[in-house]
């Protein structure tokens, strides 16, 4: 299933390392010269990606193929800007504090754009620009952020196994088993020799 649905995912889903600006957290943060990454790199930290049509997604067949493939029982959807989230700066402050789950981040990009930056083995920040019709599925135990891009605007389809838990571990929270099980695996996939810090 994750070799899956992935024509054209590079329009709506590209990634590259960030700088050390401390500048409007929405603007794309690009080093100089600028450093993209290829998707197998974001594969080799554990996070899953497809691209589907997000236009008619309530009839998507590959959608709810990947629902039952990877059990998504939960779907809600989440309009994040300013005229539509309530305490919309306090939520934009929470979800760009550097956390993890115990449980998978599934997104689904409806309409919009956002950032979701993920650290790579050598604890640097990596930049997930994801527009209208990408979805990203973020491995437990993985730190990460969340923050619009300048567009200030995103409609994301949220999923779950089960009931959703929203928790956030903000960082550091590395004695859970998610972080250590995510760590094992991370290191599994990479050939036990990249330096991971936590």
């Amino acid at each position: 299933m994750e070799n899956e649905f992935q024509d054209g995912k590079s329009e709506v889903i590209e990634a590259w390392y960030m700088d050390d600006s401390n500048e409007d957290q929405r603007r794309p943060h690009h080093r100089e010269p600028k450093e993209f990454i290829p998707i197998s790199k974001l594969t080799e930290l554990g996070i899953i990606s497809w691209r589907l049509n997000p236009d008619n997604w309530e009839n998507d067949e590959n959608l709810k193929r990947i629902r039952e493939a990877r059990g998504y029982s939960y779907v809600d959807i989440c309009d994040v800007c300013p005229e539509k989230l309530l305490n919309y700066d306090a939520k934009i402050k929470d979800f760009f504090e550097e956390h993890l789950h115990t449980d998978e981040e599934i997104r689904y990009c409806l309409e919009g754009s956002g950032y979701f930056d993920v650290r790579d083995q050598n604890d640097q920040w990596i930049r997930i620009a994801v527009k209208k019709g990408g979805m990203i599925v973020l491995p437990a135990g993985m730190y990460h952020r969340f923050t619009l891009d300048t567009e200030n605007y995103i409609k994301a389809m949220r999923l779950f196994v089960g009931d959703p838990v929203w928790t956030p571990y903000n960082r550091p929270h590395d004695h859970l088993p998610a972080r250590k099980e995510y760590l094992d695996n991370l290191l599994k996939i990479g050939g036990g020799n990249q330096t991971v810090e936590c």
